[in-house]
C-alpha cells in the first residue's frame, strides 16, 4: 500500500530534520533516484512541508524585525512554489505508472489527485508530530497535556481514515475504476508575466 511507504518516509523525514531543528540546515535526500525515485521525491516532500512549518513558526514572533520578516515571507513564497512542483512530480509519477490502465467506461474523477492527497498525509504527520510534543511537554500544565492528547487522538483517527481513502483510490485507479485528471496549479504570485508588481519591476 502507498501509504505504508509514504508515511514512514514522511515520519523519517520529519524526524531527521528535528536531529538539529533548524531552517537553515543542509539537505541530503538519503533516497537515491536511480533507486528509490518515489522514495526521494516522497522524503523531498516531506523535507519542504517540515521546513516551512518553522518558517510559519519564526514569520510569527511579535517581536520579528520586520527586514526579517520580508526575508522569511519570500522564503515561504519559494517554498510554497517547491511544494507545489513536488506535488506535480507526485503525480507525474503516478500518471506514467498506470498510463496503460484503461479506465473503465464507468470509471470517475476524484476529487483530488493522489499526490495531493499524499499532500494532506505529509501535512498530518508534522500535525501529529507536534501535538505529540506538545502532549508530553514536562513544563505544560495537566490540562494542557490532556487537552493536546485528546487532539493527538482525533489527528491519529484522521490519519487513519485518510491513509485508507488514499490506498482505496490508488487501487481504484489501478483497477481502471477511477481515472486521473491533473491541473496545474498554474500559481501567480511567483511569476513576472503574470504578477501585475512583479512585471511593473521587471520593466524598469
Amino acid at each position: 500500500m502507498i501509504t505504508h511507504t509514504a508515511k514512514r518516509i514522511f515520519e523519517r523525514a520529519v524526524d531527521d530534520y528535528h536531529i538539529k531543528d533548524r531552517v537553515d540546515q543542509p539537505f541530503d535526500n538519503p533516497y537515491d533516484t536511480d533507486v528509490d525515485f518515489l522514495e526521494h521525491l516522497l522524503y523531498r516532500k516531506a523535507w519542504i512541508d517540515t521546513v516551512q512549518w518553522h518558517y510559519e513558526d519564526l514569520i510569527r514572533d511579535p517581536q520579528i524585525d520586520p527586514v526579517d520578516a520580508l526575508e522569511l515571507k519570500r522564503k515561504i513564497d519559494a517554498s510554497n512554489q517547491d511544494r507545489t512542483d513536488m506535488v506535480e512530480y507526485i503525480d507525474s509519477y503516478f500518471l506514467k505508472l498506470y498510463r496503460d490502465v484503461e479506465p473503465k467506461d464507468s470509471a470517475t474523477i476524484n476529487t483530488e489527485s493522489p499526490a495531493w492527497a499524499l499532500d494532506r498525509l505529509a501535512i498530518l504527520t508534522l500535525k501529529i508530530y507536534h501535538m505529540e510534543e506538545e502532549a508530553n511537554r514536562e513544563d505544560a500544565s495537566d490540562e494542557h497535556k490532556i487537552a493536546c492528547q485528546n487532539k493527538l487522538d482525533v489527528l491519529i483517527e484522521q490519519r487513519v481514515d485518510l491513509c485508507t481513502a488514499i490506498d482505496t483510490l490508488v487501487r481504484d485507479i489501478e483497477n481502471g475504476d477511477k481515472y486521473m485528471k491533473v491541473y496545474k496549479q498554474m500559481k501567480m504570485y511567483n511569476d513576472e508575466e503574470l504578477n501585475p508588481v512583479l512585471r511593473s519591476q521587471s520593466k524598469k
